[in-house]
């Protein structure tokens, strides 16, 4: 797999997939560049981005069947935007609106945006209402898909952004996460399976993981070009002993997280997203970036210094997104009390962690 290939450590790959990389990291840098001192926080929608991934197809690449996509591909798209910080929903809107929407049976504008919101709701009578936090982009959805679970089961609807409240927020990187309230007809709502909800969750955890890998890939690059180029006492940071133990540590870290969510990647393509090998190389990718992200953004700083924690410095963008996305979609305590659970649960705990028994996962 070939998918997360890359970053300033890596070597370079001449595949069937070169192409797609060559036009997402030219459309990324085309809107990194275009919005260089108009950064606000919290982001703006980026609507020249989105009409460029409207344009190309990649808007909604894997949930438009005659673009015979799939996880490798949105993988590669979600990797090279996310080291370009991009101000779009793209995830929310392929691999999880859309599909979800799908499986409900719901119509969707032909075009737009999407994001989905999740939240436990309230039926009361023939009403069901509830408020859903930190939704992705909400203000700028043409639809929202609520994914609710009520006394009823998991249900799920679809609101006009007009037909909602919705609150601005945004997390750490300036990134709108918003909080949406709603009170709508219980006949709105499509009642699904709930093998649906965990598949939403996972997916989700899925996406943020691939991102993720893009964002600290960045930081990486950043990382060795700064120390290159800024010159102490005489001679580049990058001589110093102590300099290159941190670039050899932050190296280190990035490649054990890129071959976890390699295996998560991997597994989403041969097996799908609802497969037990998808479930458990989910968890295992989470476990292990939530562990790693941490001690990678701490060296990156630290070799960079006050500059790298302004709002313009190109790797504020990449570990302050690394950072807010590592806690979404269940954090990595979340998914280290899950696989411990199977792991202790289970005859054969080496089985387990090695993936050869997948009897207590999806």
């Amino acid at each position: 797999m070939s998918a997360l290939a890359g970053g300033v450590f890596g070597s370079s790959v001449d595949d069937e997939y070169t192409e797609l990389r060559s036009l997402i990291d030219d459309i990324g840098s085309r809107s990194f560049d275009a919005r260089l001192g108009h950064r606000v926080r919290p982001e703006r929608f980026d609507d020249a981005l989105w009409r460029n991934l409207e344009d190309t197809g990649l808007a909604r690449l894997t949930s438009t069947p005659e673009l015979d996509a799939g996880p490798t591909e949105l993988a590669i798209v979600l990797a090279g935007l996310a080291r370009h910080a991009v101000a779009v929903p793209l995830a929310e809107t392929d691999a999880l609106a859309a599909w979800l929407a799908e499986i409900a049976g719901l119509a969707l504008p032909e075009k737009g945006p999407l994001t989905v919101a999740i939240c436990d709701a309230a039926v009361c009578g023939n009403r069901i209402s509830g408020t859903a936090a930190d939704v992705p982009w909400a203000r700028a959805a043409t639809a929202i898909i609520l994914a609710t679970s009520t006394s009823d089961g998991f249900c799920v609807a679809r609101v006009e952004p007009a037909d909602a409240t919705i609150d601005d927020g945004h997390n750490m990187a300036g990134e709108p996460r918003d909080r949406v309230s709603f009170d709508l007809s219980a006949h709105s709502f499509h009642r699904v399976d709930a093998a649906v909800r965990e598949e939403l969750a996972r997916r989700g955890a899925w996406v943020r993981c691939v991102q993720i890998i893009g964002a600290l890939d960045v930081a990486a690059e950043l990382s060795v070009a700064h120390t290159s180029e800024r010159v102490q006492f005489g001679r580049p940071l990058s001589k110093f002993q102590s300099v290159q133990h941190a670039l050899a540590e932050m190296a280190g870290e990035i490649e054990r997280a890129r071959a976890a969510v390699t295996l998560a990647v991997a597994a989403a393509s041969d097996h799908g997203f609802s497969a037990a090998q998808t479930d458990y190389a989910v968890t295992v990718a989470k476990v292990v970036l939530g562990r790693a992200v941490g001690p990678i953004i701490t060296i990156a700083h630290q070799l960079h210094g006050a500059i790298g924690v302004t709002l313009e410095h190109r790797l504020w963008l990449a570990t302050m997104r690394a950072q807010s996305w590592i806690t979404e979609f269940g954090s990595t305590v979340h998914h280290a009390r899950r696989l411990g659970r199977v792991v202790l649960g289970s005859e054969n705990p080496w089985d387990v962690v090695v993936g050869n028994d997948l009897t207590g996962w999806a």
